[in-house]
């Protein structure tokens, strides 16, 4: 069984960093595209990065310069590093990859990680 396990959120001040990383464990055959989404207190989720198993990255417009997103594929994890964090940028981060088990790739998510930005 294929899961997506995630780590690093908590609560900080505006203007700090955090790093969110997210492991994706069980039996697969290949990773494609991985990425982050959020999702703020009665909003819609949406994207906030992604990566190509290649490297192409593609950023949402609001965290485009602060945050960076990288993977690792010897050990299949997406990272998600945050800086010059905002108040609106409080919000369940999930974990998103596509993968193929066989047959077809799949789309798995995370359980989610709070990141709360606070004075």
């Amino acid at each position: 069984q294929v899961q997506l396990v995630e780590s690093g959120g908590g609560l900080v001040q505006p203007g700090g960093s955090l790093r969110l990383s997210c492991a994706v464990s069980g039996r697969h055959v290949s990773i494609g595209a991985m990425g982050w989404y959020r999702q703020g207190p009665g909003l819609q989720r949406v994207l906030v990065a992604s990566i190509l198993s290649g490297g192409t990255t593609h950023y949402g417009d609001s965290v485009r310069g602060r945050f960076t997103i990288s993977r690792d594929n010897a050990i299949n994890t997406v990272y998600l590093q945050m800086d010059s964090l905002k108040p609106e940028d409080t919000a369940v981060y999930y974990c998103h990859s596509d993968i193929y088990t066989g047959g077809d790739y799949r789309a798995y998510w995370g359980q989610g990680t709070q990141v709360t930005v606070f004075s």
